[in-house]
């Protein structure tokens, strides 16, 4: 069983940026690849980035890239999204995710364990 607690989200401006933080218990943190997603009122909830559990590797949505970093800190059982340049298409809940597999290709469908989401707001 792994918890995952999000934080960081809020209230900012286009342009402005910030970071997520995810923080997992357990032991095993560094046994899973960690993903970020966000849903936006009335839409589904889409695939933002992904790290792998091995070698770091890192993939992103095309709507991101450039723009968000995913990292891993394997010590702290933390994943971080930093967020630059954002813009009000990123407004949504953006939640945290553990999956058992290897890929930074995170899936709707594969995550194990979900948190409970945080909330970025960017106004225009």
């Amino acid at each position: 069983q792994v918890q995952l607690v999000e934080s960081g989200g809020g209230l900012v401006q286009a342009g402005d940026s910030l970071r997520l933080s995810c923080a997992a218990s357990g032991r095993t943190f560094s046994r899973y690849a960690m993903g970020w997603f966000r849903q936006a009122p009335g839409k589904e909830r889409e695939f933002v980035a992904g790290i792998s559990r091995s070698d770091g590797s890192t993939y992103y949505a095309d709507s991101v890239k450039g723009r968000f970093t995913i990292s891993r800190d394997n010590a702290k059982g933390t994943v971080y999204l930093q967020m630059n340049s954002l813009k009000p298409e990123d407004t949504a809940v953006y939640y945290c995710a553990a999956t058992i597999y290897m890929s930074a290709r995170v899936t709707t469908s594969s995550v194990a364990y979900w948190g409970q989401g945080t909330q970025v707001t960017v106004s225009s």
